[in-house]
């Protein structure tokens, strides 16, 4: 078509030339909470995706004035994450406790969450405001309902890694805090290797804890990272405490040995940093962290959706029934490919720097195993993590001519 008008220089901006994707699915988070029905908006026990700090009170009708935690909640969320980050919500009354939130046994709260979510979640943040006047019953150092949280929690995410196929981890709220560190139940020596617990609230003295802050900052960052990465900037928050006290006059590494979650500050950097990822496990268990939690269930989803499109399909064997070699190359590197693409290439796993080979995955299938007798087929896969400078030591002293 012939151009019209003034003679004129046109520039069109071309778009896709720097391959870039939609955002990766690896941050998107389910919250269960209490929260007070807003008739015609917003239900309890019901699933709500929230992609942006305003979509509260013009989809739902949410206002501080109704649901002040929830508001508060996302407030913090996004001031951590950036606007589009997928939260998926569900609430639920005041008499509900976290451990209710969190029961397996049950077909309406968390559980229901994760099925209606259809796997898309790849963890729980659990956080609950009772009713006015509720009174805690505080047991080593936290409200007992915590305590009961952390093992249905973990039952919780068992089922959804074992039965939905789509693991996930969970971050209870370590309320009640009596301040007194040497009460706490030490975490590190327990076996909850998918649920973590926070401790730490942006106003002293607060039964709760600043969940949509560490929400916003696993939402926002990617699997292999850890959340308390100096690198990554400060917490979005001008004030923290440790119960009644500022995080910079309590005893945050007392906590933090404890295996607990909570913040931290730094001499010489301004603003507040979470502590460490610990899981409420032992230091001896492959997944004691956050990062190796949520580095092993993205490459579990990976190899999950490969091989499930081999299932029951025709596998050529050889005349003993082993599986063909070529065959079982074939799946290898299918799975390899698959990790390298979805994982390696963004920076997700450690790889040796000087091995131009070392893509952080290998695959293998004994092509020895009898698959005509025995009807199954074993993989063995494995992903590098990559280590973590947590401590630092320097020798330091005076260069002189001798030295």
């Amino acid at each position: 078509m012939a151009a019209t008008g003034l003679p004129k220089v046109t520039i069109v901006f071309e778009n896709g030339a720097l391959g870039l994707v939609s955002p990766s699915a690896d941050g998107v988070l389910g919250v269960l909470c209490n929260g007070v029905v807003v008739a015609g908006k917003f239900a309890l026990a019901t699933p709500y995706i929230i992609t942006k700090f305003a979509d509260l009170e013009a989809n739902l009708g949410i206002t501080s004035a109704n649901n002040a935690n929830i508001v508060k909640f996302f407030s913090d969320f996004y001031a951590m994450a950036p606007d589009g980050t997928e939260v998926w919500l569900m609430a639920f009354a005041d008499t509900f406790t976290m451990a209710n939130m969190v029961d397996n046994t049950s077909i309406t709260n968390g559980r229901a969450l994760l099925q209606a979510a259809n796997g898309r979640l790849r963890g729980l943040i659990v956080t609950r405001t009772p009713a006015t006047g509720y009174t805690p019953t505080v047991t080593a150092g936290l409200d007992s309902d915590v305590a009961a949280a952390l093992t249905n929690a973990q039952v919780l995410a068992e089922y959804a890694a074992n039965t939905l196929m789509a693991p996930v981890f969970v971050m209870l709220e370590g309320r009640s805090y009596s301040g007194v560190d040497t009460a706490l139940t030490d975490q590190s020596q327990a076996t909850k290797n998918r649920v973590g617990i926070f401790i730490g609230d942006t106003v002293a003295s607060s039964a709760n804890a600043c969940m949509g802050l560490l929400a916003g900052r696993i939402a926002s960052i990617p699997v292999q990272r850890n959340i308390g990465r100096v690198k990554d900037g400060s917490i979005a928050t001008m004030t923290a405490y440790i119960h009644s006290k500022k995080v910079e006059q309590a005893e945050p590494a007392l906590i933090h040995d404890k295996g607990y979650i909570t913040m931290r500050t730094f001499v010489g950097r301004s603003g507040y940093f979470f502590s460490d990822d610990h899981l409420c496990t032992l230091s001896t268990d492959d997944y004691h962290t956050l990062t190796a939690r949520r580095t092993i269930d993205k490459a579990f989803r990976i190899a999950y959706d490969t091989l499930l499109g081999e299932l029951l399909d025709e596998i050529p064997v050889n005349d003993d029934g082993t599986i063909a070699v070529t065959k079982a190359k074939s799946i290898e590197t299918k799975v390899e490919n698959a990790i390298i693409n979805s994982m390696t290439i963004n920076g997700e796993l450690g790889n040796d720097p000087g091995n131009q080979n070392d893509t952080g995955v290998s695959c293998f299938i004994d092509h020895t195993q009898n698959l005509v007798s025995t009807n199954q087929l074993d993989v063995t896969l494995k992903v590098k993590p990559f280590g973590y400078a947590k401590y630092i030591d320097v020798k330091l002293g005076f260069k002189t001519l001798t030295t």
